[in-house]
C-alpha cells in the first residue's frame, strides 16, 4: 500500500468512527438505470462523468463550478453516469454535493470515496447514489467481499476499481457489477494506458470494465477502447471545459467499442 493511501485511510478511519450508525437523513430519490446494463448494451464507449474540484496530485481543478449546473450539463452531454467525489479532506467534495446532484439527473450517480465501513454505504445509499467505489488497495479481500456483499443488499452497484494483476485477481473474487482499471500508479502517480491494456486481456467479457485516469484525448479513448473496455471515468479532463465546450469534447470520447474475446473464470 503506497504511503499516500495509508495516509488517506487514517484519515477515513477517524472520520468513520465519528459517522452515526444510520444516517440521520433518507433517501428520496427514484431508482434510476443500471450503469452496468447500459455499459454492456451500448456500441460506442459510455462516459462516466465526475464532479470533482481537487486532488492531491493536481490540487484545484476547478473550485468554481456548481454541482447540480455541472452534472446537467453531463447529462445534456450524454453522459451515462455522474461521478461525485465526496471526501472532503483530500478531495474538498462532500456529501451534500452528491444529494444535490443526485435529486437534480436522471442518470445514475457514483459515490466515489475512500469506503472502508458499512456507514458510508448506507450512508451513500441515503444521499442518493446508485452505484459506490469500492478500492481493492484500501481493503482486504475479507472486508471487500462483505462491503460488496452489503451493498448489493441496499441495491446499490459496485464499481471495483484495480491498479495491477494482484488487485485484479481479488476483484474478479467477488464478481463486481462494474471493474474500474486505474491507469494511475499509487506510488509514484504516473498515469500509463498500458494497464487498462495489460489487464484486459484477464477479464471476463461478462463484466463491463471502466478505464480510469489518463483520458486526455479522443485518441486515448480509441486506444483502451481497442483493448475492450466498455466506458471511461473522466474527471479533471471535462472539469476543465467551459460551458460551450463541454459537450463537443465529452462527445469526442464516445468512440465506438471493440469487444474483445477475454479471459474466463
Amino acid at each position: 500500500m503506497s504511503s499516500f493511501l495509508e495516509e488517506i485511510l487514517r484519515v477515513k478511519e477517524q472520520e468513520v468512527t465519528a459517522l452515526p450508525d444510520r444516517p440521520t437523513f433518507e433517501r428520496n430519490i427514484t431508482l434510476k438505470p443500471s450503469l452496468r446494463k447500459r455499459l454492456l448494451e451500448s456500441d460506442h464507449l459510455q462516459i462516466v462523468a465526475e464532479f470533482k474540484r481537487a486532488s492531491p496530485s493536481k490540487g484545484i481543478i476547478a473550485d468554481t463550478l456548481l454541482p447540480v449546473e455541472r452534472a446537467k450539463r453531463y447529462e445534456d452531454a450524454g453522459a451515462a453516469a455522474v461521478s461525485v467525489l465526496t471526501d472532503q479532506t483530500f478531495f474538498r467534495g462532500s456529501l451534500q454535493d452528491l444529494r444535490e446532484i443526485a435529486e437534480s439527473v436522471q442518470i445514475p450517480v457514483l459515490r466515489k470515496d475512500f469506503i472502508i465501513s458499512e456507514k458510508q454505504l448506507r450512508e451513500a445509499h441515503a444521499a442518493g447514489a446508485d452505484i459506490v467505489l469500492l478500492i481493492v488497495a484500501a481493503l482486504s479481500s475479507e472486508r471487500l467481499a462483505e462491503l460488496r456483499h452489503f451493498a448489493a443488499e441496499l441495491g446499490l452497484e459496485t464499481l471495483i476499481e484495480v491498479h495491477n494483476e494482484r488487485e485484479l485477481e481479488t476483484a474478479l473474487a467477488v464478481e463486481p457489477d462494474i471493474l474500474g482499471i486505474n491507469n494511475r500508479n499509487l506510488h509514484t502517480f504516473e498515469v500509463s494506458l498500458q494497464t487498462t491494456e495489460q489487464l484486459m486481456t484477464q477479464i471476463p467479457s461478462s463484466i463491463p470494465v471502466l478505464s480510469e485516469s489518463g483520458m486526455a484525448t479522443p485518441d486515448d479513448a480509441q486506444r483502451v477502447a481497442i483493448a475492450g473496455v466498455s466506458g471511461l471515468l473522466i474527471g479533471e479532463t471535462l472539469m476543465r471545459q467551459g460551458d460551450a465546450q463541454l459537450p463537443g469534447v465529452l462527445r469526442g470520447f464516445q468512440v465506438k467499442r471493440f469487444p474483445l474475446v477475454k479471459g474466463s473464470y
